[in-house]
Formats: C-alpha cells, structure tokens, sequence
C-alpha cells in the first residue's frame, strides 16, 4: 500500500503565520427605558468573545447603573488574535462595562495581537469601564487602541491596568511589544491622545527612572465629564486615603478641559490593585463590579 499523502506538510506545520487565530467581537447597544433602567437594546457576539449580563443591583438610591461582564473562554489572548469590543449609549443609559477575570497576552512568534475598544456616549449617558489587569507575559506583542466619541453632556470613566510578568512567580518580560493608543473625542473634537509604545527589553525599559523607577505594574484612570476638573481635590484625597504611600504605589492626578487623569505605578498589581479599588470606589461612590471581588 502506497505511504499516506493527507500528512500534513512540514513547513506547513512549522510556519506560525499557517496557526489558527482566535477573532472575537462583542457590539452591544443599551437604552435607557421609560422607568429609568439600562436595558440591551441590541447584541452581537462572534468568536470566543462572550457578554454576560448578571442582574443589577438596586442601591440606597434605587435603580443603579446595568452591568455587562466580558469573557473571553479561550483564556487567553496568542499571537495574531484579534478582539474587538463596541459598546454605544443611547440618551441617559447608565452601564459599567468590566471583565471576568485579568486578560492574559502569551508570547507571540511574530504576529501581533490586536485588542480594539469603540465606544460611543449619547447626550446624558454614562460609562464605566472597569476592566481587570491585563497581564503581559514574556515575548507578548499588543497593540491596543481605545477609540470614543462622546457628546458634550455624557460622562466617561475609563480605567485600564497593565502588568508585566507576574512578580509572584518570578516572571519578567525580558523581550515584548506594545502600543497602547487612546483617542476621544468630544462634541466631534479631539481633546485627548495619548499613544504608549514600549519595545525590547521592557523590564530594562521599565526600570529607568525617567520610565517607571522599576515598576512592574501601571494603571490609568482617565474620567471625562462637565464637572471633571472640580473633582481635582477628591482624587488627591482619595490617594492618600487609600494607603498609596504604605503600599509602595506612586499617584498622580491631574484635570485640564472638562477631563482628570489619575496614573499609578505599583512595585507589582497586588498592591496597585489595592490601591485603585479604594480610589475607584470612593470615586464612583459605589462597590466595584462583584467580579473584582472573585
């Protein structure tokens, strides 16, 4: 009998560029309804990219924001995989955006992975979106971009933190890429850009002074409302309420044009974690998502 020919072919099997690549998109849409209430007015999910909408809980002042929860059941991000996230408000929804656990980045052979967020805010509506850490392994490769348009009167809340190698099991990203691309615009105007590009050996990299002093774990907050430059003084005293000096955290905050910006460097993302949910909650005023709790 004459030797098999459907084996696959060396080189086919070798070449990283012929490896299935995972493409997951979440696009939701939500209303606000007659009685107050956030409700999804429209959802679309493909890949591995998944949307969980658990019940909301009612506060001491009643109905409170909608809660969507984003996983990801491959468990992971590889090279080459690309995720997509959309989310649009319509007028007055009220809806925080979080995940089911940290978003893990694996090692890539060359492709890039690519994580995209579009977000869109109508008169009145208001966003948190609470992300967990996303943690960057060695060799990782991550373009990430965070795209909103929002009008005049809507309120934004973004806050991301990035971790690179876990410092409890004694990893650091000796080689790696990222581009972290953020861009809002506001009333159809441009009013923050900011492009974060790291390349090589990022723990050498981070342990400038001029970079990040060694740090090994970052976080942004960036919050756009009509009264966010007013609240300059309760981020700072949040600061030194949640413990940042004790806990080996460096802060800053600082507000210009109807926008803040809090930033974070932890010594790992125990302590910043720490750290940012103290801040996160006192600032919202509310618990954080009972996943961060998990």
């Amino acid at each position: 009998m004459p030797p098999s020919t459907t084996a696959p072919r060396p080189d086919a099997v070798s070449d990283p560029l012929r490896r299935q690549r995972s493409i997951g998109h979440v696009a939701l849409a939500v209303a606000r309804m007659p009685g107050g209430a956030t409700r999804t007015t429209d959802l679309g999910e493909a890949g591995p990219l998944r949307l969980r909408l658990p019940r909301p809980e009612r506060g001491p002042g009643g109905i409170g924001p909608m809660e969507a929860v984003l996983l990801n059941s491959a468990g992971g991000i590889a090279c080459g995989d690309r995720f997509t996230v959309e989310a649009r408000l319509g007028p007055g929804a009220d809806l925080v955006l979080t995940t089911t656990a940290a978003e893990k980045i694996y090692r890539s052979d060359g492709p890039v992975t690519r994580l995209d967020v579009d977000l869109a805010l109508e008169p009145e509506a208001a966003l948190a979106w609470l992300p967990q850490e996303t943690i960057l392994f060695d060799g990782a490769r991550l373009a990430r971009s965070f795209s909103a348009a929002i009008d005049a009167t809507a309120r934004l809340t973004l806050f991301e933190a990035l971790v690179f190698g876990r410092a409890a099991k004694g990893e650091v990203v000796r080689d790696g890429a990222l581009t972290d691309s953020w861009r809002i615009r506001r009333a159809g105007r441009l009013v923050y850009a900011d492009t974060f590009r790291l390349d090589g050996d990022i723990a050498a990299t981070l342990a400038r002074r001029a970079v990040a002093g060694g740090a090994r774990a970052t976080a942004t907050l960036l919050h756009l409302a009509p009264d966010a430059e007013s609240r300059l003084d309760q981020v700072r005293d949040l600061i030194q309420a949640a413990g940042c000096e004790a806990l080996s955290v460096e802060a800053g905050a600082s507000a210009w044009n109807g926008m803040l910006v809090l930033r974070l460097l932890g010594p790992e993302i125990g302590p910043l974690r720490a750290a940012a949910a103290r801040i996160l909650e006192g600032f919202r005023g509310r618990p954080l998502p009972r996943v961060w709790q998990t």
